[in-house]
């Protein structure tokens, strides 16, 4: 049962309301998970500026959506791991296979590979990575802007990993199950 009380749009007032009003108008819903977050618009905002933010990146919304998924997945959080699925595959048109590799944090693509690698990295080992990760990314690519922004999606989806599964946010999207993420 969710633990703290996705609000109504229609009866919700003040900086929420009109934050529901924008997700409402790009989304067409106001998803439960931000219904939830709303109840602190400071949080709400906050994750809208941040998701905003590096959707104007460069990594692209590809490569962020596999990074969600890989995140969700170490992270075990399920309302992610469904969200996440449903926008890669309906909204950024990324193949099925794609979408189930990065669960498992994996690719067939190198470049890939090594930001989902990393992205484990960072998760399994809370921040504490090597130099010899940073060097991995740098030999596939990766330039400092770049490393950047993977280590901010990750953080991202941290957030949202940990809010969803403290709160219990009940799932409205198609639900898919959770894979155990690949050893790094």
């Amino acid at each position: 049962m969710q633990r703290l009380i996705a609000l109504e749009p229609e009866k919700t007032t003040g900086k929420s309301k009109d934050l529901f009003n924008t997700i409402q108008s790009k989304l067409g819903m106001v998803p439960n998970m931000m219904r939830t977050m709303g109840n602190s618009p400071a949080v709400l905002n906050g994750y809208l500026s941040l998701s905003a933010a590096l959707g104007e990146g460069k990594l692209g919304a590809r490569l962020g959506e596999l990074i969600a998924l890989t995140v969700a997945n170490a992270n075990a959080c399920s309302y992610c791991n469904a969200a996440h699925s449903f926008i890669a595959e309906k909204l950024v048109h990324v193949d099925v296979p794609a979408i189930d590799a990065a669960r498992e944090g994996r690719s067939s693509d190198e470049k890939i590979q090594a930001a989902l690698g990393f992205a484990q990295a960072l998760v399994q080992q809370k921040g504490q990575t090597s130099d010899e990760d940073i060097q991995a990314l740098k030999a596939v690519g990766y330039t400092d802007e770049t490393i950047a922004e993977i280590i901010a999606h990750v953080g991202l989806n941290i957030l949202t990993n940990y809010f969803n599964n403290a709160a219990k946010v009940s799932v409205d999207f198609p639900e898919v199950a959770l894979v155990q993420p690949a050893v790094v």
